[in-house]
């Protein structure tokens, strides 16, 4: 579980960096998205701390994930400012699911995580709701561009439990 959260987490400090090398720190929404990109380091910091702290091996994959999450916040913001809030729409909602399957697979065996994944999760909410407000749902082929993003996180967090 935990591995799991770092990699999500540091993949999405990733998506971030990728897109404010694009849009810029003036552009549309640049402004939103480096406020995002400091809660997500927040959050990575918590989960590199728990690494350290319990012994959990991290995903092999990390490499990976920096060149594929910074790739993936570059393309977006290449298309434009409402495609790359698209993108924090759609990975914000798997979050947002990941999250809950784990509060419900925690319940209270581990109290301090519980609280930390809840408090998070709060924030991945707002996230996703300032980049629907953002225009998000305006991107080219939003429900195309939607369904892929939500797919490739649903299989990042698969990959990252087993390797």
């Amino acid at each position: 579980m935990i591995r799991v959260d770092q990699a999500g987490e540091y993949g999405a400090t990733r998506i971030y960096a990728g897109q404010l090398a694009i849009l810029g720190d003036q552009g549309p929404h640049a402004a939103e998205i480096a406020g995002m990109a400091q809660q997500e380091a927040r959050h990575r910091e918590y989960f590199d701390r728990l690494i350290a702290e319990r012994g959990v091996r991290p995903t092999l994959l990390q490499p990976f994930w920096n060149v594929a999450g910074f790739a993936l916040g570059a393309v977006t913001a290449a298309i434009g400012p409402e495609a790359a809030m698209a993108c924090t729409a759609a990975v914000e909602t798997e979050i947002d699911k990941h999250y809950a399957d784990q509060l419900a697979e925690l319940g209270e065996d581990d109290p301090d995580l519980a609280a930390h994944i809840r408090q998070f999760q709060a924030e991945e909410l707002e996230h996703k709701e300032a980049a629907l407000a953002a225009g998000a749902e305006q991107a080219p082929a939003y429900p195309l561009m939607s369904a892929v993003i939500r797919a490739g996180c649903r299989a990042a967090i698969a990959i990252s439990k087993r390797i």
